[in-house]
């Protein structure tokens, strides 16, 4: 008789990294809700699997402050603007979690108190020991930083144990796929072939903070239904960013 036991995962507490236009779907703008409602069918997958989980969201679906800085804004304020963007899209996720009936909190960096909870790093810890999935929004709360930057330090910060960062692609290649037909994808890249590459994976602060503290970053697609659980219980999908490539 077939076994229908579930997957073990291979981490028990984990960050994972939406970018603002993973939320789009085919749109060119906003939310879509059958998209957003897919990925928190998957989250709730992984918790289903006893995976504490958190998110850190981009805003980029709704506002690109680095792209009006480069037309003359103020960098701080297009920055500013950006965090109240993610803090839209964490809203909208937290409502896709909810229907799902799992335990959200939204934790942000700005204060708005009627929204979302202050991020306060040991109030967040106790959210994800006690089961509930912590949106973190508003990034780091300071300009100049991205939400890359963001998903490292509260990766470090509540102590998880791996970023699952969620892209269009299905890794890390050693050029951009969609514009050299021959770029080829990395099964493992250490941080430092990452930043001396240049390879976009995230930013260089956020890499830094990773491979200072040999957090593992996992690369995947997001767009290939099934990949956060994937990822999770150990699948060779993707491109894993570490110091040392893991035990096959």
């Amino acid at each position: 008789m077939a076994s229908t036991a579930k997957a073990k995962p291979i981490y028990e507490r984990i960050l994972l990294k939406l970018s603002g236009e993973a939320l789009m779907g085919e749109q060119e703008y906003g939310v879509d809700p059958d998209t957003i409602n897919r990925i928190a069918g998957e989250i709730k997958e992984v918790h289903s699997l006893g995976v504490q989980c958190s998110i850190v969201v981009g805003g980029g679906n709704l506002f690109r402050g680095l792209a009006l800085s480069a037309k003359g804004m103020d960098r701080a304020s297009a920055d500013y603007m950006g965090m109240l963007a993610t803090v839209m899209n964490a809203l909208a996720l937290q409502d896709a979690l909810e229907k799902q009936s799992l335990y959200t909190r939204v934790m942000s960096a700005i204060a708005m108190h009627e929204v979302a909870e202050p991020f306060i790093r040991r109030r967040a810890i106790r959210h994800v020991e006690k089961g509930r999935v912590v949106i973190f929004a508003a990034g780091t709360g300071n300009p100049y930083f991205t939400t890359d930057s963001a998903a490292a330090l509260r990766a470090l910060e509540i102590k998880a144990d791996a970023i699952l960062k969620a892209t269009k692609v299905d890794g890390v290649y050693t050029d951009d796929p969609n514009t050299n037909a021959a770029a080829t994808m990395f099964d493992h890249i250490t941080y430092l072939d990452v930043i001396q590459r240049d390879l976009k994976v995230m930013d260089t602060s956020a890499i830094s903070l990773c491979r200072e503290r040999n957090l593992p970053i996992h690369v995947f697609n997001l767009n290939r239904p099934g990949n956060i659980v994937r990822v999770v219980t150990g699948e060779r999908i993707g491109t894993v960013v570490s110091q040392a490539a893991p035990a096959r």
